[in-house]
């Protein structure tokens, strides 16, 4: 047996803790980003079948950013059913993976809004991106495309 500090002993011993925190965290930003494609995607298809709507909308007269306001109102939606269907989900999660939530309470209630905060940053950027592109239709081309 060679002689180590009690340093490089505690390195070796938490390595495989360290990564599998490293793989857990790489997975959930590729889930994050999954989300936000998957999202922009279905957000984008809404505002391509609405074409013709935002089209008439514009022609009679609405500003840009009424149409801006009707799309987002719909992503808000979205997220308002997420979030209240994540958190449901996860208050009682917690209370399994307990062992597992080093420093952490069960319900630490920083680590859920901030968590929520970053899924609602990442839907409104998903959603943002088609809302704008609903407000540059041009109301011509949208109606006879119809």
């Amino acid at each position: 047996m060679t002689a180590s500090t009690l340093e490089d002993r505690i390195a070796d011993d938490l390595a495989q803790e360290r990564l599998i925190a490293t793989l857990a965290g790489f997975f959930a930003l590729t889930g994050l980003a999954l989300a936000m494609v998957g999202l922009y995607g279905a957000l984008s298809y809404l505002v391509t079948e609405r074409q013709a709507e935002f089209g008439i909308r514009m022609a009679i007269g609405a500003p840009p950013r009424s149409v801006l306001r009707l799309v987002m109102k719909d992503v808000a939606m979205v997220l308002a059913v997420g979030l209240l269907g994540g958190v449901a989900a996860v208050l009682p999660g917690t209370r399994l993976l307990e062992q597992l939530l080093y420093g952490l309470a069960p319900g630490d209630a920083v680590t859920i809004v901030l968590a929520a905060a970053l899924l609602a940053a990442v839907v409104l950027l998903a959603g943002y991106l088609p809302a704008r592109r609903a407000t540059r239709i041009d109301p011509v081309v949208a109606l006879r495309s119809e």
